[in-house]
């Protein structure tokens, strides 16, 4: 095929000639052959991935890998019963990553369900009905209102032909289509007005075009090609955590094998002792429940965003919320209600607002509103051209009666509208016999045609001043990115015959202007205000026009009202090299006319920062950057499936405020497992650091079963519980963590260090002063009793010390001890099972434990709950000399 040019810059004559087509189009027989050619007219499905396969892939993280080797090491040491209960973490784990991320393949197979079912087609001269999929390049398909395109095609013949691509474009008004050719090298989508895509609607008129594209060498096609191609980002959670997994591998190893060389150096301790004390001290380095801790918080979390209308698709998407630094929104459906909106009018010589106005039904304006319009009415409400229905729908909201004027001034004939004269006229006949005809059009043409004006029920000859007032008004309303229609009438005695514009469309009297827009959502400047207040940056992306986009973000506040720069277009953007727009990328707030490759080139500029991005969308075209930035967030009701089988979240309300309030809940989560983590692993570095001091010096050293016993009393439930802690009230003032911050950042790493120091420390205080002034004279009974006396110390301190972790830096009283039930449930929990093993009967040999005397009991009360103390006088010593 010649592709010297694009095919919206070819003749008619010469698509035909490149195709190897005509008007009459295709045979059967040449039919069948380009379909063996070109295959069905259909997107290539991805490839789907087995429920075994996604199982299986949940273990291929670190830490899952780690946990499975305690588990190992568990039973190895005889622990059978932890063996089993670490595994069933790991189980459980891996089947909800897999039931979280089950839907994850069904944008492509959305995108095959949106294909039109059939198609009316032209071939050897007579007109077929065949499924689209039959289709290939060279069929001549016609096309009329309420069809829905089922392949790329070239124009070549439109009568008032609309078509709605908001969908794959981003446009909110139907662009009216024409045959003509363009000269443009590379012009938006949206402005191929000789071309109709796959999956646009046909909003009014009709039309026929010749495929020039079928399946996936349509721009849909295209679009699924970018989305199969996406790779799948590691959120900044899955990051850390294998960054975490690593370092806690290493560490183990090194820990095992220096205490493993020691004893056996020191010739004190026989092989299978040492081999036992070092898989202690492993075990007791791990943190067994961080993957179902990190787990059941983020479930949790999607619970409370799900109430709260943010739907999480996968689970990583909760937290990654809390990290984002820029939200990318789509305009139309997102940040706008997607529904033209009378908003002002030019009426008498004067602006006024619309929702202000008291302008009846029966008033020359409204009529002409009303009857030259072709909104239809249905039970799903109105239908037609959103331009036209929002004309209608602005009296239909003040309780007028639309239905009863229209059948009191009978449509007897009508000029449709043309987008090259850019005007309609329709004949209306009254009930008393007077005929009237009615136009609307654009303010440019229709006052060329305009020789009388009507000012406050009067018509007299329309002046110069008139002339240079309305369209000084005109202006006015275009600087304000509003779409204006201009009204005029005459009273005629017929209709003229014969019925063309030179002929009907002159001598007109002029009433007035009217101002249209899709309005921005009302809670959207808001939320806007509340997320950069949050350190977060809203950005606008479009594919509406630049002065469009640019007057929405100004009244939402993304640019100030005075902003000139901090727009760009798609095709200044095309202009810039990856280099330049990276370097400049922060300079924008606003993107207009961009197409889906901008979108994904927008959201990589901004991550090549190190930012971490949210895409926000509802359309076909949004579906590559929703993939590609760090979070996809849909639209759940105006969104289609492809961009909801692209999203890590979709919004049922569509309301961009809940995105905030999702970020806020991301913060929360994120927060609380760096509180679960930083226990977590101050905890273990204590039982290490005992461990290690013990075989150092040669002390009795706690048994595998004690370790175990204690990590999983202290380690499961209160853990957990800070999983659920109450989000801090200053969350939502903080800047956003960004893509360098990880689970140690914010003095988190620091706490870790000094409170598990400190919990190893008092233990073997306790062991040190138990056996120094030992109760009883026996040896054995001695140390029996200095052994039990470390474990109940190191067991209170981390319950304990559970207190001190429900906030990094702030005291512990002002955020309040009791106020989170199901912490203070699992802690009752926990002492209880602690203490089981020391105070009932028959576990003493179980867990190698003596029983203690209350002097004992005392002693190792106020050791453990020492820690509480020191850790508040270093967290005042903090917070004086760190700035928040």
């Amino acid at each position: 095929m010649n592709q010297s040019k694009q095919w919206f810059q070819q003749t008619i004559d010469q698509t035909f000639s490149a195709l190897k087509t005509s008007e009459t189009g295709l045979s059967e027989a040449e039919v069948k052959k380009r379909r063996e050619e070109y295959g069905s007219n259909e997107l290539a499905a991805k490839k789907q991935t087995t429920l075994l396969q996604k199982f299986i892939e949940q273990f291929k993280d670190l830490m899952i890998i780690v946990l499975i080797v305690a588990a190992v090491i568990a039973g190895v040491s005889g622990e059978t019963v932890d063996a089993i209960i670490i595994l069933a973490v790991v189980i459980l784990n891996a089947i909800f990553g897999v039931f979280q991320e089950s839907k994850a393949e069904e944008a492509i197979n959305a995108l095959m369900e949106m294909s039109a079912p059939i198609a009316h087609v032209e071939r050897n001269g007579v007109v077929e009905t065949v499924k689209s999929s039959d289709l290939v390049p060279g069929d001549i398909v016609h096309l009329e209102a309420g069809d829905i395109v089922p392949a790329d095609m070239r124009l070549t013949s439109t009568v008032s032909m609309r078509v709605e691509e908001a969908a794959l474009t981003g446009e909110s008004v139907p662009v009216n289509k024409q045959t003509d050719v363009i000269t443009d090298d590379n012009p938006p989508l949206g402005d191929r007005k000789n071309m109709a895509f796959m999956n646009a609607n046909i909003t009014a008129g009709k039309g026929s075009g010749v495929v020039i594209g079928t399946g996936m060498q349509t721009e849909v096609g295209k679009i699924a090609g970018m989305i199969d191609a996406a790779k799948d980002l590691q959120t900044p959670l899955q990051v850390n955590l294998q960054q975490l997994g690593k370092w806690l591998t290493g560490l183990i190893l090194i820990i095992a094998a220096v205490i493993f060389g020691i004893g056996l150096m020191r010739g004190q301790e026989s092989l299978p002792d040492m081999l036992l004390t070092a898989i202690s001290l492993a075990v007791a380095a791990i943190p067994e429940g961080l993957p179902a801790i990190v787990t059941v918080t983020l479930a949790l979390g999607t619970q409370r965003m799900a109430k709260r209308k943010a739907l999480i698709r996968k689970l990583p998407a909760v937290e990654t919320l809390g990290s984002t630094d820029i939200i990318a929104s789509d305009k139309t459906g997102t940040l706008t209600q997607n529904k033209m909106t009378v908003e002002k009018s030019y009426l008498n010589g004067e602006l006024a607002d619309m929702k202000d106005s008291e302008i009846v039904l029966n008033s020359s304006l409204s009529k002409i509103m009303v009857l030259s319009n072709d909104t239809k009415f249905t039970d799903e409400g109105l239908a037609g051209d959103p331009t036209e229905t929002a004309l209608v729908q602005y009296f239909l909201n003040k309780d007028e009666s639309v239905s009863d004027i229209i059948k009191q001034n009978k449509r007897i004939a009508e000029l449709p509208f043309d987008s090259e004269r850019k005007l309609m006229s329709t004949f209306n006949e009254t009930a008393d016999g007077d005929i009237f005809q009615m136009t609307k059009g654009a303010p440019d043409q229709l006052l060329k045609r305009v020789t009388q004006i009507e000012e406050n029920g009067q018509v007299r000859p329309i002046t110069d001043a008139d002339r240079e007032a309305i369209l000084e008004a005109n202006h006015t309303f275009a600087t304000q990115a509003l779409r204006v229609l201009s009204f005029a009438y005459r009273p005629v005695t017929a209709v003229p015959d014969p019925l063309t514009s030179e002929n009907a469309e002159k001598d007109l009297i002029f009433v007035g202007l009217v101002g249209m827009i899709d309005p921005e959502r009302p809670e959207v400047a808001g939320a806007v205000e509340e997320a950069k207040a949050a350190g977060i940056r809203p950005i606008m992306i479009t594919g509406d026009h630049r002065d469009t986009a640019s007057a929405i973000a100004k009244r939402l506040g993304i640019i100030g009202p005075d902003q000139a720069n901090g727009v760009i277009t798609g095709a200044e953007l095309d202009d810039m090299s990856d280099e330049a727009f990276k370097k400049h990328v922060q300079d924008y707030s606003v993107y207009a006319r961009v197409s889906p490759e901008h979108k994904v080139r927008i959201v990589n500029a901004w991550q090549s920062k190190g930012k971490v991005v949210a895409m926000t969308g509802d359309g076909v075209n949004d579906a590559p950057s929703l993939k590609a930035a760090d979070i996809g967030i849909g639209m759940g009701i105006t969104g289609t499936e492809v961009s909801k089988g692209a999203s890590d979240m979709v919004l049922a309300d569509d309301n961009f405020s809940t995105i905030v309030i999702a970020v806020e809940e991301g913060r929360k989560v994120f927060s609380n497992i760096q509180k679960a983590l930083q226990y977590l692993l101050s905890a273990n570095l204590g039982e290490v650091l005992t461990l290690f001091v013990m075989t150092l010096l040669g002390w009795q050293i706690l048994a595998p079963v004690q370790i175990l016993w204690i990590n999983l009393v202290t380690d499961t439930f209160p853990a957990i519980a800070l999983g659920v802690e109450p989000g801090e009230p200053d969350i939502m003032k903080r800047k956003p963590r960004g893509r360098k911050s990880n689970f140690f950042s914010g003095g988190v790493f620091g706490n870790i260090l000094y409170q598990g120091l400190l919990e190893g420390l008092i233990t073997l205080g306790i062991y040190w002063y138990a056996i120094t002034f030992p109760v009883h004279s026996s040896y054995e009974l001695a140390h029996g009793d200095a052994l039990t006396m470390a474990f109940a110390t190191l067991g209170l301190l981390q319950l304990f010390h559970a207190f001190n972790s429900k906030t990094v830096r702030q005291s512990l009283f002002k955020v309040g001890l009791f106020r989170n039930r199901t912490f203070n449930w699992a802690i009752l929990l926990a002492f209880i099972l602690l203490g089981v093993t020391i105070l009932v009967p028959g576990f003493n040999s179980l867990f190698h434990v003596t029983s203690l005397t209350p002097i004992q009991w005392v002693t190792v009360l106020l050791a453990g709950f020492s820690i509480i103390v020191i850790v508040e006088i270093v967290k005042f010593f903090q917070r004086l000399f760190t700035k928040e």
